[in-house]
């Protein structure tokens, strides 16, 4: 084999590898919409007249974990609009919110100003520098890719947490990543 020829087939290797690889926009795509259909079905199970309770006193109440978890997807549109939030001079204030169905309509609305936000960012869009703070105390300083990856992960473990507390009160949890002990559906 020439060295032309080498040139020529290593030329066609990485351009076979380029068409392969799914650029991250795509893959951040397909894991928002997995975890927003996952925490859809628990949030419609959240019972309002338990909206006060909490497993344990350093536990948050059942209501403002629902809420925050529903809340968790803005941050996506958050990330790719924005260059921080500074909680001291933007309070946080619940939504109202009065039932599951509110809820579920919370997460849809974040869901879909975050889906649409993403749709329009381009790769280097999540290189930008995103800071949380607490006015000059920084509490995250992270890449906006690193703020949607974050916000992912806490959907996750608030999710879990959520779980938890349906468990405790004898409410069925439904499958995550698979079958739970209630729901063999995968």
């Amino acid at each position: 084999m020439s060295i032309a020829d080498l040139l020529i087939w290593e030329l066609h290797t990485v351009e076979k590898t380029k068409q392969n690889n799914m650029d991250i926009i795509k893959l951040l795509l397909k894991e928002f919409e997995a975890e927003f259909n996952t925490t859809k079905k628990f949030l419609a199970l959240v019972p309002a007249d338990k909206f006060g309770w909490a497993p344990h006193e350093k536990s948050m109440k059942m209501k403002s974990l629902a809420i925050h978890i529903a809340d968790l997807p803005s941050w996506v549109s958050l990330a790719l609009t924005t260059d921080g939030l500074d909680f001291e001079a933007t309070p946080y204030t619940e939504p109202p919110v009065e039932n599951a169905d509110d809820l579920v309509k919370l997460l849809e609305k974040n869901y879909a100003e975050g889906t649409a936000a993403l749709e329009k960012a381009k790769e280097e869009d999540l290189n930008g520098r995103w800071i949380l703070s607490m006015g000059k105390q920084v509490l995250a300083d992270y890449s906006k890719y690193e703020t949607i990856r974050h916000s992912f992960s806490q959907t996750s473990h608030h999710r879990a947490q959520l779980g938890v507390y349906l468990r405790l009160l004898d409410i069925p949890i439904p499958g995550s990543y698979g079958p739970s002990a209630d729901d063999q559906s995968f």
